[in-house]
């Protein structure tokens, strides 16, 4: 009876963290125990980075907000309570984009607030 070997398991295994490797400068593409250990720190970035880029968006939409109040005499804080005040629903991303694209609509949205 032949013995078996784990050939075609082990094979999956590296080639699935060699892949991952791809890109990777020098031994930390091509040597495994090297590409494991800079995959599984990859991973961890990764993983941390998915919070932290929802995290910088939102501060981006922040300051593009308050630049845009501060234009028009208004900080950033006042702005956000008035629009909580008059039950106004628009979100940061959607406040910021309208802050940049279209500055008219977005001192509109000031006076409207202002009023209530």
């Amino acid at each position: 009876m032949p013995r078996t070997t784990h050939s075609v398991a082990s094979r999956k295994r590296k080639k699935k963290i060699f892949k991952r490797a791809k890109g990777f400068v020098g031994g930390r593409r091509t040597l495994l125990r090297t590409a494991k250990e800079t995959v599984a720190r990859a991973m961890a970035f990764a993983t941390r980075d998915r919070k932290q880029r929802k995290r910088q968006f939102r501060q981006l939409w922040n300051v593009r907000i308050n630049a845009a109040c501060r234009e028009n005499g208004l900080t950033y804080s006042r702005f956000i309570n008035a629009l909580r005040k008059a039950n106004v629903t628009l979100n940061r991303k959607s406040l910021a984009e309208i802050a940049a694209r279209d500055p008219k609509s977005f001192k509109e949205i000031l006076n409207f607030v202002k009023k209530a």
